[in-house]
């Protein structure tokens, strides 16, 4: 049985290329898009997607590679880089006749929502961003022994072949290691939720990769030019994270204000799951982002 966001429908469209995305779309008002993060699907946002379909329209896509939606062969460096992805929310949200709209990310997703932010200003309205730097300050903060935690990003940074095949070999030990050590609250994600993600995640180790893949190459190419170009985030942003800066020594508000001069950083007590582990405080953290 396929595990849904209750009362929402499920709905197939073309993202950027055509690539076909799944996605679940309920409520009504203001159009916003919830991206996930890894190694999940749209279902981690099951429990702030009811509470938010009250007053808006909410629209939760599987990002293209992973659960549900079509997963294209890398054939090249773009096929899974940020801008791509970006281009894939923007264009299922023009299919669902939202030509604007506010976009909110969680771990990959907030990748993919980072960039739209700076690649599509004319079309978010506030920009939501849960638990990571962008990318370029994320190579540039893994230092020493405490960069361990992000293994797997150096890992499948490597050419294709060997982390595929070591992934694979492995799947639900890999992806359900993460699962277990960032989650503070281990309920939050109860056994069929848990089965669900690692099934989804052993069906995408090809794409999966890939999208990592792009983040050590031409995602950082295209944050490194903003940063050159002095490229801010036009929109509202507000940032909910748990505390890395401290960890791994860095300050990780001064990061985003660099980017995001609208900025609303927090910091919370939950673990890397929080749309699942702490949904009221996320859900609250969005109304408030949508009344700036």
């Amino acid at each position: 049985m396929t595990l849904t966001i209750p009362g929402f429908d499920h709905v197939r469209l073309p993202g950027a290329d055509g690539v076909e995305l799944a996605a679940a779309v309920g409520g009504s008002g203001s159009p916003v898009v919830l991206l996930h993060g890894f190694p999940q699907t749209h279902l981690m946002w099951r429990h702030v997607a009811e509470r938010l379909a009250g007053e808006h329209t909410v629209i939760c896509p599987d990002l293209r590679g992973y659960g549900a939606s079509e997963k294209p062969a890398a054939a090249g460096p773009d096929v899974y880089s940020k801008r791509t992805m970006a281009a894939d929310a923007v264009a299922l949200a023009a299919a669902l006749g939202h030509e604007r709209f506010a976009l909110v990310g969680h771990d990959r997703g907030a990748l993919v929502a980072f960039r739209a932010g700076l690649d599509h200003p004319e079309t978010l309205t506030h920009l939501g961003i849960l638990d990571v730097v962008p990318t370029l300050d994320m190579w540039n903060v893994l230092h020493g022994v405490p960069a361990a935690v992000g293994y797997h990003l150096f890992l499948m940074a490597q050419p294709p072949g060997l982390p595929e095949t070591m992934i694979g070999n492995s799947a639900d030990a890999f992806f359900g290691s993460f699962l277990d050590a960032w989650a503070r609250n281990p309920a939050a994600i109860p056994e069929p939720v848990r089965a669900a993600y690692l099934r989804a995640s052993a069906a995408a180790v090809p794409s999966i990769v890939a999208d990592y893949r792009a983040s050590a190459g031409i995602d950082v190419t295209h944050d490194q030019a903003d940063q050159d170009a002095g490229s801010q985030l036009a929109m509202p942003v507000t940032v909910v994270q748990q505390d890395w800066g401290a960890r791994l020594g860095y300050d990780a508000a001064a990061l985003w204000h660099a980017w995001a001069p609208d900025l609303d950083h927090r910091l919370t007590g939950a673990g890397h799951f929080m749309a699942e582990e702490a949904p009221d405080e996320i859900t609250e953290a969005i109304r408030e982002l949508l009344l700036r």
